[in-house]
Formats: C-alpha cells, sequence, structure tokens
C-alpha cells in the first residue's frame, strides 16, 4: 500500500467524472465542436479538449469569447447537450474504478463524486461503471455548485454532502486542480483525459499517474 500525497487527516475521497472514471473527454470535445460548427464557430480542436472539465457555463466565454456567451452561451449549451446525447452509446468507462472505490471504502475512506456535469451526465456515467448512488457517501453535479470548476464550489458541495472534513481529489485536467487549489485539498492527476503529466504537476498535481486502474495497482491510500 502507497500513501503518496497528503496526511492522515484525509477522511474523503473526491472523485470526478468524465476524463476519470469513464473516457469521455473527447466525446465532449467532439460534441462541443459540433455545437461551435452549428454556428458558425470555429475554436480549434486542441483548445476545445483543454477546455474540457471547467464548466460548461464557463467554456463557450473561454474559447470563443464573451460576446459570444452573451448572445449565444445557453443555445450552444444546449446543442452540445444534445450532440453528447447521440454519442453517450458510444463512451466506455475506465478498467478498474469499482475496485477503487471498494479498496477505497474497504480502507475506512469516504468516497464521493463531484462531477462539473450535468447530473443527467454523472447519472449515465454511474450505469456505464455499473455503480449507482448509493455506492458513495455523495454525488454532487453542476446543478449543486453556484460556480463550476476552477472554482471550488462544487468540491465544497461535495465534501459538506458527504460528512467529511478534509479531502483529496481524483481529477483528469487542470481544471480539477486548480479547483482542489483554492479548495484546498490535494489532487492526484490522471493522464486518462488526454492532459499530460508536465501539465498537471505544473498545475499543482501531487502525483499523476496514467488512470484510476494504476491507483488499484499502487493500492494507493491518501
Amino acid at each position: 500500500m502507497t500513501k503518496d500525497v497528503s496526511s492522515d487527516a484525509v477522511d474523503t475521497v473526491l472523485l470526478d467524472v468524465d476524463g476519470t472514471l469513464i473516457d469521455s473527454t473527447y466525446w465532449h470535445a467532439y460534441a462541443w465542436q459540433r455545437a461551435f460548427a452549428a454556428r458558425d464557430l470555429t475554436p480549434p480542436w486542441w483548445q476545445i479538449h483543454r477546455a474540457v472539465g471547467m464548466g460548461g457555463d464557463l467554456l463557450v466565454g473561454e474559447l470563443c469569447g464573451q460576446k459570444v456567451e452573451d448572445e449565444s452561451g445557453d443555445e450552444l449549451r444546449d446543442e452540445w447537450a444534445d450532440r453528447y446525447r447521440e454519442v453517450l452509446d458510444k463512451v466506455q468507462p475506465f478498467p478498474r474504478v469499482r475496485e477503487l472505490v471498494a479498496g477505497l471504502t474497504d480502507a475506512g475512506y469516504t468516497v464521493a463524486l463531484a462531477s462539473s456535469g450535468a447530473r443527467e451526465f454523472t447519472d449515465a456515467a454511474l450505469e456505464l461503471i455499473g455503480m449507482t448512488r448509493d455506492d458513495f457517501a455523495a454525488v454532487t453535479s453542476s446543478d449543486d455548485a453556484e460556480q463550476s470548476k476552477p472554482a471550488s464550489d462544487l468540491l465544497h458541495a461535495a465534501l459538506d454532502a458527504a460528512g467529511g472534513s478534509h479531502a483529496v481529489l481524483v481529477g483528469d485536467s487542470v481544471w480539477d486542480v486548480a479547483a482542489a487549489n483554492r479548495l484546498p485539498c490535494p489532487c492526484v492527476g490522471v493522464k486518462s483525459g488526454g492532459i499530460a503529466a508536465a501539465e498537471l504537476l505544473d498545475a499543482g498535481a501531487a502525483l499523476v499517474v496514467d488512470d484510476v486502474a494504476a491507483l488499484v495497482e499502487r493500492q494507493w491510500r491518501p
């Protein structure tokens, strides 16, 4: 068993969902690209990919500017959601998610989900990994926070709902790391969302591994 990132004070593990538990990051980027294209907007693919993980309420302005957000933000988000629904059947879970959750729970940690996605898609992710809300101390989504990632509101909401006091976050994006920094709590980065280890470490991740299966292999504990 390895303890890598923090102190014995940690009692709660918060798990991001997209790009961390399910292989959805590039499908989200695809859905956003289609939404933008429908309005003749052409942010580069690489920028769309890098923006996935921040809240959709921020992503449009980040990629296309505040004028586009003010004029078309809600319509673009609706279009993105429609396009993502079309590809949900192509999204796959990452291996060994249930093993990770079971191992942490058996070791005495509280485990909660902290997704910046909509409740609908969080529930779809739970179905993909073969788990239910009852398998977690709390499951939060964008509906549960006033500000989305990279703000820490969602992590606060998940930690409070889980009844925890000190957390560590497992996530795949620099937005996850930024939110953890603001909580503050340590963040374990996973490369399964397509962001390089160097970028996650530069953002402040305490540890970076390939994916959640790697955490299971090393019997990781906070």
